[in-house]
């Protein structure tokens, strides 16, 4: 038997950040909505939200991956080269879209902490994408 868990909403991980204002400029660039500024900062984007921390470890946010999904990610990428990341944050160049050996057309990007997104091109009528 399932149990249920009544009023659960969202399930927000937590990342790193080596300067949280920076990390929070870096993600308005990007398109997030700021949902809180203050010890943690919120972030929301589509359905999805994350939490900025003023934490960081090395190992742990060059190890840290998040997924975002996009309906045009050649629209995304073309927004993406146009904002120079790299001059106007520090971080290292994105990656172009490309299929990758699942199935995904993928391009990549770092944020100041080191924690890489990838953006994922959604998939026509594949419900799992």
């Amino acid at each position: 038997m399932r149990a249920s868990v009544v009023g659960t909403e969202v399930a927000r991980p937590f990342l790193p950040t080596k300067d949280l204002a920076l990390s929070t400029r870096f993600y308005e660039a990007l398109g997030f909505e700021k949902l809180l500024d203050s010890d943690v900062a919120i972030f929301r984007i589509g359905r999805s939200e994350f939490l900025l921390q003023s934490r960081y470890a090395k190992e742990w946010a060059e190890n840290a991956m998040m997924q975002l999904m996009v309906d045009d990610l050649e629209q995304w990428w073309q927004a993406i080269q146009a904002m120079d990341l790299p001059g106007r944050f520090g971080v290292a160049p994105p990656t172009p879209p490309a299929v990758q050996s699942w199935g995904l057309r993928v391009a990549y990007v770092v944020d100041p902490a080191g924690v890489l997104w990838h953006v994922a091109q959604r998939r026509p009528g594949t419900s799992h994408d």
